[in-house]
């Protein structure tokens, strides 16, 4: 390795060290508190036109797989401007960490779906309890770069999965609102806790 090739490889894990120990302001509250408003939209949309969720249990998760991508779109977006914007040249490698402490959670989370849905499709009724859970466990992954008091959503979607979990282990069916009323209040907790540890910060860049 050239002494150039050493010098650069030295910067970029020097960049990687500061941004893991930086407080990570890429997630905007507007975009998680968006998120949240979806949720309960494909909550209300499901009531409607979906009326028996499990006479069509790849309809319903479907619709809920379709509100992820778009929410994760949404949070992405603001996500790599707010970084550009607020950590400057530290940006890419905190995005990288961000995505890197979320990532473990979101692929079993797809992984657990594909499986259920091909082996064990009566057992579909678990998987809104089983995400929530698994999206606490990415909360709690990232927590280390964000403020603490983001723990409190991780405990509450932890604990919302697993009532979900109980309440409908009891007839096995599937509902929308078990997926969107703890969906929407976990994203407007976690939008609420980032605006203030950081809203007075951001005001001021």
């Amino acid at each position: 390795m050239s002494d150039l090739d050493k010098a650069l490889a030295d910067i970029v894990a020097i960049r990687s060290h500061i941004a893991a120990g930086t407080a990570f302001r890429g997630y905007g509250p507007a975009a998680l508190a968006a998120t949240g408003a979806l949720a309960i939209a494909t909550a209300a949309l499901q009531t409607l036109w979906l009326p028996d969720p499990d006479a069509a249990p790849l309809v319903f998760l479907a619709g809920w797989i379709a509100t992820a991508i778009v929410a994760v779109a949404i949070i992405g977006a603001e996500m790599l401007g707010r970084s550009r914007r607020l950590h400057s040249r530290l940006a890419d490698a905190m995005i990288y960490n961000a995505i890197g402490q979320f990532l473990p959670a979101g692929a079993a989370g797809a992984c657990l779906t594909a499986v259920l849905i091909q082996f064990a499709p009566e057992a579909l009724w678990m998987l809104p309890g089983l995400w929530q859970i698994l999206v606490s466990l990415g909360i709690f992954a990232s927590v280390r770069s964000l403020p603490g008091s983001v723990a409190f959503a991780g405990a509450w979607y932890f604990v919302a999965g697993l009532g979900v979990l109980m309440f409908a282990g009891q007839s096995h069916a599937l509902s929308p609102w078990t997926m969107g009323a703890p969906f929407a209040i976990g994203q407007f907790l976690i939008a609420a806790l980032l605006h203030s540890a950081f809203g007075a910060e951001d005001d001021e860049d």
